[in-house]
């Protein structure tokens, strides 16, 4: 799957660690990301953490797909800061899985949380 992601790859993300349910990527913010105020556009935030949560979700070899997310922005970030994305599965039922992914800027602060919901079917990718 990752082989194949395109958009991460245009994000220039970096793929820390996945396993099971969990996964921590990193990502140096560029200014063509950079919205009319000079800090990061929202919708790359929210990027980032819907590719942690494909990554974290798809983990187990099973075809996942978001059903539902949210995200709080709490700080801005500049150019040239690198941020890790942190996904953590919350919950992994037959059909339904949640998780939080945790963006952290490289001060060590919370930039935004958001939260997802899969869907899990049983094709395997």
């Amino acid at each position: 799957m990752l082989s194949r992601d395109a958009f991460s790859a245009w994000m220039n993300i970096d793929v820390r660690k996945i396993e099971k349910g969990n996964c921590t990527l990193s990502c140096k913010v560029s200014p063509q990301m950079l919205n009319g105020f000079d800090i990061l556009h929202g919708g790359i935030t929210y990027s980032l953490s819907d590719s942690a949560l494909a990554f974290a979700a798809n983990s187990y070899g099973h075809k996942c797909v978001s059903i539902e997310t949210s995200i709080s922005h709490l700080r801005s970030v500049k150019n040239g800061q690198v941020l890790t994305i942190r996904a953590n599965e919350i919950h992994r039922g037959k059909t339904i899985g949640v998780y939080q992914v945790d963006i952290i800027n490289d001060e060590n602060k919370l930039v935004s949380k958001f939260k997802g919901t899969v869907h899990i079917s049983q094709e395997i990718w």
